[in-house]
């Protein structure tokens, strides 16, 4: 009964602060106001402590740019997690645009939605992702290609890591920052979550999202470290495959650390 009343609770105020502040990112997008890329991150703060993320940070975002984070990819709250420790934007698998509430929200974050099966469309994809870029949005790469179990990272695809050579190529950057980024979910209710209750939090490709979301609301109190790791400059004549599989053993370190309970020392 408590559980119940208290996702109807975080419904109602969800819906209100969605109703009151998504009619001003609008008017922000239209009018390419600084705005546009603060207010999510406002939005997402309280959203968080709406739904009951407590997120613990280490490390911190790199200030230069044109900036990539790349991270793993646990479950559609990674992007709430995510917005409350920087003013970033996401690239996002085209379906996500459909989904119901969060396809608005993902466009108002100014995501960049990518069809990650159809090859031919990759260069396209790589030179959008790069003119944000180049224009000084922190994008955020989820290179997995898809959510995990939350305890281990799935293998990197390295088609999108193109975006960033494009951003030099065809932005004019002389280089760019690619910095891995690492998202844990630890606790819940303060105890460790463990491998076999991580499932509280992971929402892999073929569980529905509405029982996930309604299963994260009831718990309400849920434990994610966010580790930012040792930046990359990049230039043109930095491999792709090479990068990739730079920031594949990095993430894959932090997350390990953030799991096992453990600091980690820089590469």
């Amino acid at each position: 009964m408590i559980g119940a009343v208290r996702i109807i609770f975080v419904l109602v105020a969800f819906i209100l602060l969605v109703v009151s502040l998504v009619p001003f990112q609008y008017v922000f997008m239209k009018l390419n106001h600084v705005f546009q890329r603060r207010l999510p991150r406002f939005f997402h703060r309280l959203v968080a402590r709406l739904f009951g993320f407590r997120v613990k940070t280490i490390g911190t975002m790199s200030e230069d740019r044109p900036l990539l984070l790349v991270s793993n990819h646990v479950s559609w709250s990674d992007i709430i997690v995510l917005s409350t420790v920087g003013e970033v934007s996401f690239i996002a698998k085209s379906e996500v645009r459909s989904w119901p509430v969060f396809g608005v929200l993902a466009y108002l974050q100014r995501s960049v939605f990518v069809e990650r099966a159809k090859r031919g469309k990759t260069g396209e994809q790589a030179s959008e992702i790069a003119t944000r870029l180049a224009a000084g949005d922190a994008m955020v790469l989820f290179p997995e290609g898809t959510t995990s179990d939350g305890n281990r990272l799935l293998p990197f695809k390295t088609a999108l890591f193109g975006a960033a050579h494009a951003a030099i190529r065809e932005g004019g950057a002389e280089h760019v920052t690619v910095q891995p980024v690492s998202i844990a979910y630890t606790g819940v209710h303060g105890m460790p979550m463990g491998r076999y209750h991580r499932p509280i939090a992971s929402w892999p490709g073929d569980v529905e999202l509405m029982p996930h979301l309604k299963g994260i609301l009831k718990e309400g109190a849920i434990d994610v470290e966010i580790t930012f790791g040792e930046p990359m400059v990049i230039d043109a004549n930095t491999d792709r495959k090479l990068l990739a599989r730079v920031m594949e053993e990095r993430v894959r370190s932090q997350l390990q650390s953030s799991l096992l309970g453990r600091e980690i020392k820089p590469d």
